[in-house]
């Protein structure tokens, strides 16, 4: 499995195309293909998943009884939040217009690492929702790492 890190300004045409950062490509596996599963996700930020994390994930809504209306409800949500894009030959994928109005995406995005899947914010959402300074990152790892 390819790990994620790093971050990176990337920019979207005006057809919606993004072309992801090199070390993000040499970071999906081989075995993946051109394929990548792109979700409408958390703080308003998009995710990019590679085949097999998609898989787990979807295996695990799957599983979810069709009897319950809330696991419905959160099957029929996950399922219209997703979408299969294809890497190109230039290393782009293609945002649909509906996630680009989600993600609050123009022109510019930050692309960021996320260790086994990747997220694209709107540059202003992202500065709201990291640390900017290495003593907060700090203070939060020792709480949830010790």
């Amino acid at each position: 499995m390819g790990m994620f890190n790093s971050q990176y300004d990337c920019k979207i045409d005006a057809k919606g195309r993004m072309a992801l950062p090199a070390k993000i490509r040499s970071a999906i596996p081989e075995s993946n293909g051109a394929n990548l599963f792109l979700r409408c996700a958390d703080d308003g930020c998009l995710t990019l998943l590679t085949q097999l994390e998609y898989k787990k994930i979807q295996n695990q809504v799957n599983a979810l009884s069709d009897h319950n209306p809330e696991t419905r409800k959160l099957k029929r949500s996950f399922f219209a939040m997703i979408t299969e894009v294809e890497l190109d030959s230039a290393g782009r994928i293609l945002v649909p217009k509906g996630f680009l109005s989600f993600a609050a995406l123009e022109k510019d995005a930050v692309v960021v690492g996320v260790g086994s899947y990747v997220e694209i914010w709107n540059p202003e959402r992202y500065r709201e929702l990291v640390f900017e300074d290495p003593a907060d990152l700090s203070d939060l790892m020792q709480k949830y790492l010790s």
